[in-house]
């Protein structure tokens, strides 16, 4: 699909309904807005507030094998423009998630990405194999690959620290995948490498989990942050640190976003999708992340306060392209890494 010119994004006259549409690899979304992973459980408890399937797609709370409590209370603390979270990846595990919630999604039209995490390689090459054999009438789209979670006792298990263990991970992923694929004669599912801001070379780790079979990156997982109580003068959450997110994370999303973009034009990455997350909360907020490189974006910590964000999101994006005379979401993913296709400020903004 070939991109607009300079007259087209700049002068076409003001559209009436934009294409939001976009795809992940074979994963094809009617509008870019997702959930993210660990603001609504599986995604059903959002159901009352917006229409499940008219979003790109839900993304799960990380699942594990195995069943996990998670970490000591408190686990959540506010900030002045954001919120820290140490939940700990609490979950019923892979087989409580097939049973109850997948269904509960499919039954809803969602389309879903599964975000997995693990104690070690082969856990998550498990996890991604059961959910590349899962039939046909599945709802998974796409596979999101939790590396980056800063809440763990064990912070050596924060895999997108490394590249060597990055690396090891997508191999993991990747190798079950395509041997589902092979299987079951059906397209291997797109894997998303979800990065860690808390690295020195973001660009270093995104290559290390394409070199390891990654098909897409999300950019970006919260970033470690701490809270101390006014009254005690000791750290609020149980945990001590816990992962920073919302507005005050969204510069940091777009700084990362546009360095793996301007890697993919180097040709120091492979030209995979990114899925923009961190602090947004607006439609404006998506077209930061979207400019410079997103093909998708995540809503997270706006659902706290805003349960119908998401979708909310979509409608806001939307307009604001339409004002810009912008027919098609894929005319501006980049655009800010193209400034002969800036399109003008203008007054009516």
């Amino acid at each position: 699909m070939e991109s607009a010119t300079i007259k087209d994004v700049v002068h076409a006259p003001a559209a009436t309904a934009v294409d939001l549409s976009t795809s992940i690899g074979s994963f094809h979304l009617p509008a870019p807005t997702m959930t993210a992973s660990g603001c609504a459980a599986a995604g059903a408890e959002l159901a009352p507030y917006l229409d499940l399937a008219a979003l790109g797609a839900v993304v799960t709370k990380s699942v594990l094998r195995d069943p996990r409590s998670g970490r000591a209370t408190p686990r959540m603390a506010e900030t002045p423009s954001g919120m820290l979270n140490s939940i700990g990846l609490q979950g019923p595990g892979i087989d409580s998630f097939l049973e109850h919630d997948l269904p509960v999604l499919a039954e809803a039209g969602a389309r879903v990405v599964v975000s997995i995490a693990g104690g070690d390689a082969d856990e998550f090459g498990e996890l991604a194999g059961r959910l590349a054999a899962l039939g046909p009438e599945s709802p998974v789209g796409a596979i999101e690959v939790n590396i980056s979670c800063p809440n763990v006792a064990n912070r050596g298990l924060v895999f997108a620290c490394d590249t060597g263990a990055s690396r090891a991970v997508l191999d993991a992923v990747s190798s079950a995948v395509s041997s589902a694929a092979a299987a079951t004669g059906r397209p291997a599912l797109p894997v998303l490498a979800k990065l860690s801001p808390d690295v020195t070379d973001l660009v270093a780790v995104a290559r290390a989990c394409t070199d390891g079979g990654a098909t897409g990156l999300t950019a970006i997982n919260t970033t470690l942050g701490m809270v101390i109580d006014p009254v005690t003068l000791r750290p609020q959450l149980a945990g001590v640190t816990g992962g920073t997110s919302g507005p005050a994370i969204r510069p940091i999303a777009v700084r990362c976003i546009w360095q793996l973009t301007a890697a993919k034009r180097a040709g120091v990455l492979p030209d995979v999708p990114i899925v923009g997350a961190g602090g947004v909360a607006s439609g404006a907020d998506a077209l930061q992340l979207i400019a410079v490189g997103a093909c998708a974006v995540q809503v997270g910590t706006a659902t706290f306060a805003d349960p119908s964000a998401p979708a909310r999101v979509a409608r806001e994006l939307e307009a604001e392209l339409a004002r810009r005379g912008v027919a098609r979401l894929a005319d501006v993913v980049g655009i800010a890494h193209e400034p002969g296709r800036g399109i003008t400020r203008s007054t009516d903004l």
